[in-house]
């Protein structure tokens, strides 16, 4: 097969090809010197047009990020890729290339108009991020089974289709297949649906529909309940309580624990395990239930802090606008007498009464910056102290309720060490009947092998524990400091940024003042 680019040199997208694309295309006259002058951020371009340059791989677009409209048609691209960045993206022309595949579309889920005309793409997949996508041409290619009609029905908007120009377009019911399976489309090439197509294609494929759509809402259903899933695990992590509602935890414990699988063949140690079983799982169950109880105090703490927060700064806010509103209006007076003075020393007079109306007015907003600093500091220390004592009185609990699993797992120690003793001395005596495997009755070859096997488990899962404990203590902790140092960090800096908004304001007014113009009354 003879390529395009045997013929023709092919072109790359490089940043002299991208800056004069952008200047042809940019202002021109005045406005389009100024541009070249100052030179061009590619972050600002809207719509870039690239057709006709034999480009044969899209390349060096990653700084267009606000990019709306991009024509890539006309040229010999193998392959979809380097769009990433552009994830505004509303209008892309891939038209009249040599793509043969759908790819490399995953990020643009802003896309509402898509050409990929005149290719060589023999099936439609990889496009399911497109959730906006209204208009799709795809005609000219080499689709040739009617069942890449059904993968575009998950796209909702879509109102426009074109697949003129490929093999499926020579079925006998292409067009009512079509009609019946993309209910919503208006328009197939480029020709509007009339009603009569769409009963016609409604009625043919009626049975062929509804098996569709019930194993639809079933896949649907599938997904809200993974969705669903997902969504209450996130709400478990944020409690730090994730996978302590059920027998996860304990699960955890005998994950790694080959030696508790021997034991379990003794008799006696499976009824002990389970009754072991269901009291860790009672004991893990409180825990989980606690945690979220205490996720929602923290929340509620939180969002009360904020919300005062926001009651502060809003009157803070109001005095604020109130003050410079007043000081304003002076000024003006002010300003209007020195104006229409004739009298220099009337003139110095209000000029000296002006600055002191300035001086007077930084005065008053850094008082009210003061008062508000003293009162940010009282409430941000009270809300440091009360989330301080929920995390703390909550980690006190979860260090008692681990304290009952290690004492679970002390007494079930106990038991088993009990059980696996008695089962040695009944060995040694041969007086135990029970069949065991090699591996297990290896296990008791003497007390201390016996001994070490149950203790090695015993350590285990203490182990286990200890490192949920620690992990669960670490996280909510580690929380707590980081939303603390936040909000005094947050104050901080808002601190400074009106300090130095009213020190900048100030000293506009004052240069304002020192370079009045004095007109007439200096002549």
């Amino acid at each position: 097969m003879i390529r395009l680019y045997d013929t023709i040199e092919p072109n790359v997208i490089d940043e002299e090809l991208l800056k004069l694309a952008v200047e042809e295309q940019g202002p021109q006259e005045a406005a389009g010197q100024v541009a070249k002058q100052e030179g061009i951020n590619f972050k600002d371009v809207r719509s870039l047009q690239l057709d006709f340059q034999n480009i044969l791989r899209i390349d060096n677009l990653w700084q267009f990020v606000s990019l709306t409209k991009l024509q890539l048609d006309n040229n010999i691209i193998e392959k979809i890729d380097g769009l990433e960045s552009l994830v505004n993206l509303v209008w892309l022309d891939l038209s009249f290339n040599n793509i043969e595949s759908i790819e490399g579309l995953d990020t643009l889920v802003n896309l509402e108009d898509l050409s990929l005309f005149s290719n060589r793409i023999a099936k439609m997949d990889a496009m399911d991020s497109l959730v906006k996508l209204q208009v799709f041409s795809i005609g000219n290619n080499m689709l040739d089974n009617l069942l890449n009609v059904i993968y575009l029905r998950r796209f909702k908007f879509l109102r426009s289709l074109n697949l003129a120009g490929n093999p499926i377009c020579e079925e006998e019911d292409y067009k009512l297949f079509v009609t019946a399976y993309l209910p919503d489309l208006v328009y197939l090439d480029f020709r509007l649906i009339d009603a009569h197509t769409r009963e016609l294609g409604g009625t043919k494929y009626q049975y062929s529909i509804y098996e569709l759509k019930h194993w639809e809402n079933q896949i649907q259903s599938k997904l809200e309940e993974e969705q669903a899933n997902i969504a209450e695990l996130e709400k478990h992590k944020a409690a730090y309580v994730e996978y302590l509602n059920g027998p996860y935890l304990f699960d955890s414990l005998y994950l790694e624990d080959v030696e508790a699988a021997k034991l379990a063949y003794l008799p006696g140690v499976p009824e002990l395990l389970e009754t072991y079983k269901t009291k860790f799982i009672a004991v893990c169950q409180s825990l989980f239930d606690y945690g979220l109880i205490q996720q929602e105090k923290r929340k509620a703490e939180v969002a009360l802090f904020y919300e005062c927060l926001e009651e502060a700064l809003q009157d803070n806010r109001a005095q604020g606008l109130k003050t410079i509103d007043d000081f304003e209006k002076i000024h003006s007076e002010i300003l209007n007498t020195i104006r229409n003075a004739s009298d220099l020393q009337v003139v110095d007079t209000k000029m000296n009464e002006c600055t002191e109306e300035i001086n007077r007015l930084f005065d008053v907003l850094m008082t009210l910056e003061m008062q508000l600093v003293e009162q940010l500091e009282e409430s941000i220390n009270s809300f440091e102290r009360n989330i301080t004592d929920i995390v703390g009185v909550f980690v006190e609990n979860v260090q008692g309720l681990m304290a009952q699993c290690r004492d679970l797992e002390n007494h079930h120690h106990e038991k088993l060490l009990e059980i696996s003793i008695n089962t040695l001395e009944k060995i040694v005596k041969s007086e135990f009947d029970e069949d065991l495997p090699d591996d297990v009755r290896a296990v008791f070859s003497d007390k201390d092998t016996v001994v070490n096997a149950v203790g090695a488990s015993h350590d285990i899962h203490l182990l286990k524990i200890d490192n949920r404990e620690d992990e669960l203590i670490t996280k909510v902790t580690s929380w707590c400091t980081a939303i603390v140092d936040k909000v005094h960090n947050d104050e901080h800096n808002r601190n400074r940024k009106r300090v130095k908004e009213i020190n900048q304001y100030v000293d506009h007014l004052q240069t304002e003042l020192d370079n009045f113009d004095f007109g007439d009354l200096i002549d």
